[in-house]
């Protein structure tokens, strides 16, 4: 089986690894080395591209490495990514590993808030890919991960509140390409007190924000943490044209994780390959 690009990888440049001086170092290289041992023929390297001191958190929302991010005041603040290493270091990796198609691209978070102040950091025509997340969301109290909102609101309420600010994500902002993670909620869904997520009980907001995407011009991501069937299924249902296949690789063993299981799961719906791997499964 041919295997897609992964679109969504994450490496030292991402400030959520640690960043470049941590143990993530050289977590670049290495993830390319991994890509060629599978055979995966392409992949994106798509470093955080967030707003520092935009968002909220407690030490017990992050992993041991994150947790130095947490300002006194309760904001999260980090090292902005670092475009010109990051840059220098897809050439040479390039150079290393000629059989392997190596793009750019960045996981921009909250685009239709922070678009004017990520155009100050980076030129954002330089990058092949822009995904754009929602990874944070205002319930009352500043913006704050669903890992946080989830202590503090009913999942109903947290669920519900993600579902209606994509359609405000897609009108706010045409600089990304792929939404990602639709199901990102559900990474802290708290099963064991509320019982096991049930999508049928959030169709009508899933499929209404799945129309503003599609709408939108925008490709789904198929975020293989998880295979969700009915996220395929919904999404081609309700117009979705394009999707990206995703692992959101933090580490080089996670690259492309389950693709062969996605790539079975997008074509059962319709989606076929386009000329080259790097490019978006469409309908």
């Amino acid at each position: 089986m041919a295997l897609p690009a992964d679109s969504h990888v994450h490496t030292e440049f991402s400030w959520d690894t640690g960043g470049p001086d941590s143990a993530a170092a050289g977590r670049m290289r290495a993830t390319c080395e991994q890509a060629v041992r599978i055979g995966l023929p392409a992949l994106f390297f798509t470093e955080h591209l967030d707003i520092p001191g935009t968002w909220r958190a407690q030490p017990e929302d992050l992993m041991p490495h994150q947790r130095h991010y947490v300002q006194p005041d309760g904001l999260m603040v980090f090292a902005p990514l670092d475009v010109d290493g990051y840059f220098d270091s897809i050439e040479r990796m390039r150079d290393e590993f000629p059989a392997l198609r190596i793009l750019t691209g960045i996981e921009f978070g909250q685009p239709h808030l922070f678009e004017a102040e990520a155009r100050a950091m980076v030129d954002l025509d330089r990058f092949d890919r822009i995904n754009g997340s929602l990874h944070t969301l205002d319930l009352g109290g500043g913006r704050a991960e669903p890992s946080r909102l989830l202590r503090e609101h009913a999942p109903d309420e947290v669920m519900t509140a993600y579902l209606e600010e994509i359609p405000r994500m897609v009108a706010g902002c045409d600089a990304f390409h792929v939404f990602t993670h639709i199901d990102y909620v559900l990474r802290h869904w708290p099963a064991a007190e509320v019982g096991p997520f049930d999508p049928r009980a959030f169709e009508d907001g899933i499929r209404g924000a799945m129309r503003a995407i599609a709408e939108g011009g925008r490709a789904l991501e198929l975020n293989t943490r998880r295979l969700w069937s009915w996220v395929v299924q919904w999404w081609a249902e309700e117009g979705g044209a394009a999707i990206s296949f995703a692992s959101d690789a933090h580490t080089p063993d996670a690259v492309a994780a389950h693709f062969p299981e996605a790539v079975i799961l997008a074509e059962a719906y319709g989606f076929r390959a386009g000329a080259s791997p790097e490019e978006l499964w469409r309908r």
